[in-house]
């Protein structure tokens, strides 16, 4: 396939966004649109720099690191277990899970109550307190483009579905289990050392978001490095 670069006028953003981790929605309608204008372009240029472009049905995208076994980083985990609480959370109170956080929306005065009736599962995630429930993971959710925020309520958007979809299928295997008269309680995730040979949630996609994260590249060098590695490949 022959790409025109200039007609590819995102670029620049659309990949330093992909690069840090973000994950592209309708909420960003100028990147969103030419992504999908553009997707096959976008993905094979993506894919000779070494970056797999995943284009989700539900309307978003993201990068992920071509490790298969990747570990999931402190950030993933803490979303994925902030996820299971707020499953748990939201069925006690007779609130539809899937509803709420498929875009619905959460109270930020909802959260001392949920910081406080889950402080056990939260200490794990070394949050203690109110300030950094919102530092570690609902400001990292709405940077990550999991959420959105303002004025105080938080509106979960689509790339959600990514730790929902996690929660839903371990839900199924207990559900599964206990037709069959098994004792099988729904797993809560457990942080892991970075040292650890232990993987937490294991599945096809392991929402690593440590490359992005720990890179001590800029997102401007590595677009001009791999854009010219490309092209000298392209012209020999």
């Amino acid at each position: 396939m022959h790409l025109d670069l200039s007609e590819m006028s995102q670029l620049a953003p659309i990949f330093r966004e992909l690069f840090k981790g973000y994950h592209i929605s309708r909420r960003d309608p100028e990147l969103y649109a030419q992504l999908s204008n553009s997707q096959d372009q976008y993905r094979t240029l993506f894919k000779a720099l070494g970056f797999e472009l995943v284009c989700d049905t539900r309307g978003f995208y993201y990068f992920v690191p071509d490790l298969a076994a990747a570990q999931v980083n402190k950030t993933a985990q803490r979303l994925a277990l902030f996820t299971f609480i707020l499953v748990e959370h939201l069925a006690d109170q007779g609130r539809d899970p899937v509803a709420v956080l498929d875009g619905g929306s959460l109270g930020r005065d909802e959260l001392p109550s949920l910081l406080e009736k889950y402080r056990d599962l939260f200490i794990q995630a070394e949050v203690q307190t109110q300030d950094e429930l919102e530092e570690k993971i609902m400001r990292r959710m709405t940077q990550l483009g999991f959420a959105s925020e303002d004025n105080g309520i938080y509106r979960f958007l689509p790339p959600m579905h990514r730790f929902l979809d996690v929660c839903l299928s371990v839900q199924q295997d207990r559900d599964l289990a206990a037709s069959i008269h098994s004792v099988l309680p729904l797993p809560t995730p457990v942080l892991i050392d970075d040292d650890s040979d232990e993987k937490l949630l294991e599945t096809d996609d392991p929402l690593d978001l440590a490359e992005f994260e720990e890179s001590s590249e800029s997102e401007e060098q590595a677009l001009a490095r791999a854009i010219a590695d490309e092209q000298k490949d392209m012209n020999p």
